[in-house]
């Protein structure tokens, strides 16, 4: 079984800093790149702040020496054949685009070493949507982390006829390693276990916004109070980010997803609400 201890995430945004930063905290050395030294210096401002939200969230309350250590496990580079140059492990968080991912992995494959497992953190795509542009199919696999990772620690791990077993097991064991709990498919399924469950439970409450029937602030209130759920659609779509549920609903040729990311464009990213990471989305942080 393939050994992982170097681990390498491309994409700083939201999920991917989390990625990086979890793993760097249980003690891999990670490098984290990103496509320019702008968004690479904006990238040590979320390292930061997670470092934060690790000592004050009651589910890590880290101590200062603890993310200390995790940061100097961390390295950031614009430069993928830099960042790539000794990875076991490299994890894929780029934007939720086929052509994006399709092109980064074309490029991945020419300057990765040959021991490098690749992993892609789609939420809609399917690995084997991928996998020939990887150069790698055996030693490529979909692993998908939740939002808040720290908190809602699963690990989705989901590989192709191609995939090795002896590397999907060596990706079981680093999400283990990481403090994740890994959630093992048997077979390819879009949207894995969460987002089976979660994507219709995000497209009735939009239905019902954009039908008239409620606005999200009933929507949210309605769930949370006749569940005892602890956040509603709206809710979830702001700690998601409006951006992740654009970029998904304007791929779909349904045309109510289209209509919703019509919806979304207009009265959210337009106006540069964009969730929690930007302090406005549905509601205000």
């Amino acid at each position: 079984m393939p050994a992982i201890n170097k681990v390498t995430v491309l994409g700083t945004g939201v999920l991917g800093s989390q990625i990086a930063f979890q793993a760097a905290y249980f003690g891999y050395d990670v490098t984290a790149y990103d496509i320019s030294d702008e968004i690479v210096e904006k990238a040590k401002d979320r390292f930061a702040g997670l470092a934060k939200v690790y000592q004050t969230d009651d589910t890590v309350a880290a101590t200062p020496e603890k993310v200390a250590a995790a940061l100097a496990h961390l390295a950031l580079t614009p430069d993928l054949a830099d960042a790539v140059v000794d990875a076991d492990l490299v994890i894929e968080a780029a934007p939720e685009s086929l052509d994006i991912k399709r092109d980064l992995y074309t490029k991945l494959a020419d300057v990765a070493p040959a021991k490098s497992i690749f992993a892609t953190n789609s939420s809609t795509l399917l690995p084997s949507d991928l996998k020939e542009f990887t150069g790698r199919p055996d030693r490529f696999l979909a692993l998908h982390y939740a939002n808040q990772v720290w908190r809602y620690n699963t690990a989705e791990i989901m590989g192709t006829t191609d995939t090795d077993p002896d590397v999907y097991a060596a990706v079981v064991k680093f999400a283990e390693g990481s403090g994740l709990v890994p959630i093992e498919l048997k077979k390819e399924k879009a949207g894995y276990v969460l987002n089976s469950l979660l994507v219709p439970f995000l497209q009735a409450g939009a239905g019902l916004v954009l039908g008239g029937y409620a606005d999200p602030e009933t929507v949210d209130k309605t769930w949370r109070i006749a569940t005892g759920a602890p956040a509603g659609p709206f809710e979830i779509y702001d700690v998601v980010g409006l951006t992740t549920a654009y970029n998904i609903s304007a791929a779909s040729s349904d045309p109510a997803s289209q209509q919703w990311a019509t919806y979304l464009k207009e009265n959210y990213i337009d106006k540069g609400k964009l969730g929690v990471a930007t302090g406005e989305g549905f509601y205000k942080y």
